[in-house]
């Protein structure tokens, strides 16, 4: 952990969930990192909802929120405060909450934040070129199995011709013999 930041980033990594698609961080996740509550959070995003669009931010629907209950452990009185899903917000609509958020904390936490979502999409980036690579190496691997396969092939045929030829040498000759 770094000096100037305030949590670990593996605690906002694990916060990050995906769905529809998109690298989404949860508005109680966010109230907790934040270190306020998901109804004032939430109160704040309500006032300036024109600085979050469907882009930034959205609603679980009732089937996504039924599931991602379904994957985390929770306590019964955790349970009472998800009546209803979830907002959730990508990594535009959490840069849009320091507008929103104007403690000196929240702002620190946002960089923060914002900084892991960095991360992790350079992290996905030399993946993808690794996985690029090992394709590259696959496919030559498979030209390659294609090719001593034929080599197999042709001794094979080679082992039939000089079978065929020692089976003719050692043919007991009939006919007209000089």
């Amino acid at each position: 952990m770094k000096k100037d930041s305030l949590l670990p980033d593996e605690l906002i990594i694990n916060k990050i969930i995906l769905l529809r698609d998109q690298k989404v961080l949860i508005d109680r996740d966010l109230a907790e990192l934040y270190g306020v509550e998901t109804r004032t959070l939430n109160q704040a995003v309500k006032r300036n909802i024109k600085r979050f669009p469907d882009d930034f931010m959205f609603q679980m629907t009732k089937e996504e929120f039924e599931f991602w209950k379904s994957q985390i452990v929770i306590s019964n009185s955790d349970r009472m405060g998800l009546r209803k899903p979830p907002f959730v917000f990508t990594e535009q609509g959490v840069a849009m909450l320091s507008s929103v958020l104007n403690s000196d904390s929240a702002i620190l936490v946002n960089i923060q934040i914002m900084r892991v979502f960095t991360k992790m999409r350079a992290l996905l980036d030399s993946h993808k070129e690794i996985l690029r690579k090992l394709e590259s190496i696959e496919k030559k691997d498979i030209e390659q199995d294609e090719k001593i396969l034929l080599i197999f092939e042709y001794l094979k045929q080679l082992e039939q011709a000089k079978q065929e030829e020692t089976i003719i040498k050692e043919r007991k000759r009939i006919g007209f013999k000089p």
